[in-house]
């Protein structure tokens, strides 16, 4: 385990390369110019940018712009750490960076993002026509009650939960390990089902809603991140594989992932549960102070 700390301190340090999906790659740390992930990335932040522009000018509100804006920008720029920078190389030789990397993007990412909102400043970046075929598109009957149903609190905790658990499993994420197109889709699954949970935790649900939703999430992550952390044997082969270029075993470096899901992922959730239950007993003392 001590292991961990000389990582940490000299991830700066070349590793033995790895052939990972379809991708070679070479011994020094590298960004990852993915297009399938760059391109999306890029278009949605230059919308959004032109949509602040566009919208600014004839905002009555500006400084709620401009702290959404603040939420989407590091939402976006955390997600692009995760996916985009050297984590994203260091995930492919190390299941603890790769645990590190779809944290970020569900518990940090995603809810910074849906915190901004940000769906009518990037209809406003598109041109006018374009934007009002789309706006009309979203509010069609079946869009919409799609929406809803995927955005309720218990459909998108469930869903969100089976999408970890169903990717956690050993073939599943051996499958995404080496192969690109199912790298693809488990990151895209990740993000857009967190996207649905936290938007149904923070604008779907009373305070006392929101907070269980979070805590059931938290105590279901946690179990398995314990399991991975406590399995007796090696899980996740293709994953660990190249763990001993960098003084681990693969066991501990499995140890180590499930550590980063149990641990730090379920603190945030919890932190999360807690604020949310200490507003649900504010707004009920108060309704009992006015009520009085």
């Amino acid at each position: 385990m001590s292991a961990l700390i000389c990582i940490l301190i000299s991830l700066m340090m070349a590793a033995p390369a790895l052939a990972h999906g379809d991708n070679a790659h070479t011994a020094a740390l590298s960004w990852t110019f993915d297009p399938w992930v760059v391109l999306p990335i890029a278009t949605v932040s230059l919308l959004y940018i032109f949509g602040v522009v566009r919208l600014s000018g004839r905002a009555r509100r500006l400084g709620q712009i401009q702290r959404q804006s603040l939420f989407f920008y590091v939402g976006v720029l955390t997600l692009a750490a995760a996916l985009i920078s050297p984590l994203h190389w260091l995930g492919e030789h190390l299941f603890t960076f790769h645990m590190i990397e779809h944290e970020i993007v569900m518990v940090i990412s995603a809810p910074l993002i849906v915190l901004a909102r940000p769906v009518g400043l990037l209809l406003w970046g598109l041109p006018r026509r374009p934007r009002r075929g789309l706006g009309a598109a979203m509010q069609a009957p079946l869009v919409r009650r799609s929406w809803d149903w995927g955005t309720g609190a218990t459909n998108a905790t469930i869903i969100h939960g089976i999408v970890i658990w169903s990717w956690h499993l050993p073939f599943l994420f051996d499958a995404a390990v080496t192969n690109t197109t199912m790298h693809r889709l488990q990151h895209l699954s990740f993000f857009a089902t967190a996207i649905l949970f936290c938007w149904a935790v923070l604008w779907k649900s009373d305070y006392g809603a929101a907070a269980w939703h979070l805590f059931l999430t938290m105590i279901h992550t946690s179990i398995l991140g314990a399991l991975i952390a406590l399995a007796p044997r090696v899980l996740y082969v293709a994953q660990t594989q190249t763990a001993p270029a960098w003084e681990l075993t693969p066991l501990e470096d499995q140890q180590l992932a499930g550590m980063i899901m149990w641990v730090p992922a379920g603190i945030i959730y919890a932190a999360a549960a807690m604020t949310m239950l200490a507003l649900w007993i504010h707004n009920s003392s108060k309704r009992d102070t006015q009520n009085a």
